[in-house]
């Protein structure tokens, strides 16, 4: 009875063991890599928070070319074309037409230019009741931003340094949702403390890890979508949705009796760039946008945001789709031959995969348009709430800053204290996530890297410190 009663207490004692072990190991990680990682989340949630108010912004600074006050039988998209032609010059490609999506809005005439990047447009706004020209501005993307809320994007996206300043807004999505889970476990564990009389409650620290689980949601969805839009783990998931048939489907322009192009062949890849990438091919004549138009809405594409793409060849179809990105959403397509004006392919948002549904509905609430208002709000709350985090974080931080805290051990130390089984485990996880997640894998060797060295010369200098002082 004794022999059993003193293993029960030797078990015990163990898992008491190990458990401590691991939360500091996890309160390592998540200390060391808030401080490193912090900056980078704080200027992705405060980027993002602008972005969020830009539909707004947008409204009041570029009211002019976006509304009208003319109100009566619009003119065919041919005439506006044409005038919109006539503000342009021959010189650049007709790209893609807009109607105007409702009575006081302006009708988008999208153009490309030489020297332009795939996703960019120079737009021609026009009145589609007078025919005015109300604006000349540059656009980007499927969502057609305007140059203030394509400035805030890319600086969200990439601080305006191109692929490499990418990095960046990977780094903080790879981390938020490690940092987000490790910070509620251990505010779990700190509370049981408190509740058992182990530990005193601490005013900044319990504000900080509440706050943490209010908006854990929140953050872990700002993390998942961030990824999606990301460079390298961005990549291994569009791969993966593909070898598992959860890739957006996209119509093919491939005409009867027609070679295939290599974009067509790519099949279940998700449209990510907007109109301006395909240039009007030859023979393409303003007249044929009203019949195109037409043919689109008798096939039940019947969203009042709609765009018209002409074909980059004689031998390929017309696109024409819904860019409706509320809810219901609406992103309906169908390629129609440009010559009998029949629908030769289609897709239907109904029949996505689920994956391909999530990703859409995940991209678009991320950016804070599937619900309007309330889902901007949403987002200005949780973006708010995480730069309130950072900056208790690193109150917090200068409150426990290393000078108090010499003896903690460093994560390789702590594993070798861990039972093999359950290190091998970390490890092995550690690895699987930092191959998904490259950029988080780097990262976390580079700090594993520069963790120990820290340790290495802080031993150094202390038994040198003490051999000088025996002596």
């Amino acid at each position: 009875m004794t022999t059993s009663t003193s293993r029960t207490a030797s078990a015990r004692k163990a898992r008491s063991e190990t458990t401590g072990m691991l939360m500091a190991l996890l309160m390592r990680l998540h200390f060391h890599v808030g401080l490193l990682v912090g900056p980078f989340l704080l200027v992705a949630a405060t980027s993002g928070l602008l972005y969020a108010l830009t539909p707004q912004l947008e409204n009041a600074v570029f009211h002019h070319q976006l509304y009208t006050d003319a109100r009566g039988p619009t003119l065919p998209l041919a005439e506006q074309i044409g005038v919109a032609r006539g503000a342009i010059g021959d010189e650049a490609r007709l790209s893609a037409v807009r109607p105007a999506p409702a009575p006081g809005n302006t009708t988008r005439v999208m153009f490309h230019e030489s020297g332009m990047g795939p996703s960019d447009a120079r737009a021609i706004f026009v009145d589609p009741v007078t025919g005015e020209v109300r604006g000349d501005l540059p656009v980007y993307g499927t969502s057609g931003a305007l140059p203030l809320r394509t400035w805030i994007d890319k600086f969200h996206r990439s601080l305006l340094l191109g692929d490499w300043g990418r990095l960046y807004s990977e780094l903080a999505a790879s981390w938020l949702w490690v940092v987000a889970l490790g910070g509620l476990v251990l505010w779990r564990q700190r509370r049981r403390r408190v509740a058992a009389g182990r530990e005193r409650p601490a005013g900044m620290r319990r504000w900080h890890g509440t706050l943490g689980a209010w908006l854990m949601l929140g953050l872990l969805f700002f993390s998942a979508t961030g990824l999606t839009w990301s460079q390298w783990a961005g990549g291994n998931i569009a791969v993966l949705r593909t070898a598992w048939g959860w890739g957006t489907p996209s119509v093919s322009t491939r005409l009867e009796g027609s070679e295939p192009t290599p974009a067509q062949t790519a099949a279940n890849v998700p449209h990510t760039t907007g109109g301006a990438t395909t240039a009007a091919a030859g023979g393409v004549t303003p007249e044929r946008f009203d019949g195109v138009l037409a043919a689109a809405r008798q096939a039940g594409l019947e969203a009042g945001k709609i765009e018209i793409i002409p074909p980059a060849r004689a031998d390929q179809a017309w696109q024409v789709r819904e860019i409706d990105r509320g809810w219901p959403t609406r992103v309906d397509e169908a390629a129609i031959d440009p010559k009998t004006l029949e629908i030769t392919d289609r897709t239907r948002f109904e029949n996505f995969p689920l994956a391909a549904k999530l990703t859409r509905w995940g991209i678009d609430a991320h950016m804070g348009s599937l619900f309007g208002l309330a889902n901007q709000l949403l987002l200005v709350m949780v973006a708010s709430g995480l730069i309130v985090m950072i900056v208790l974080g690193y109150r917090l931080w200068w409150q426990r800053r290393p000078t108090r805290y010499r003896h903690a051990r460093p994560p390789l130390a702590i594993l070798r204290r861990l039972p093999w089984p359950l290190t091998l485990g970390i490890v092995s996880l550690a690895a699987l996530v930092g191959w998904a997640l490259p950029v988080m894998g780097a990262s976390l060797l580079a700090f594993l890297v520069i963790d120990s060295l820290l340790l290495y010369y802080r031993q150094r200098r202390e038994r040198a410190a003490s051999t000088e002082a025996s002596s």
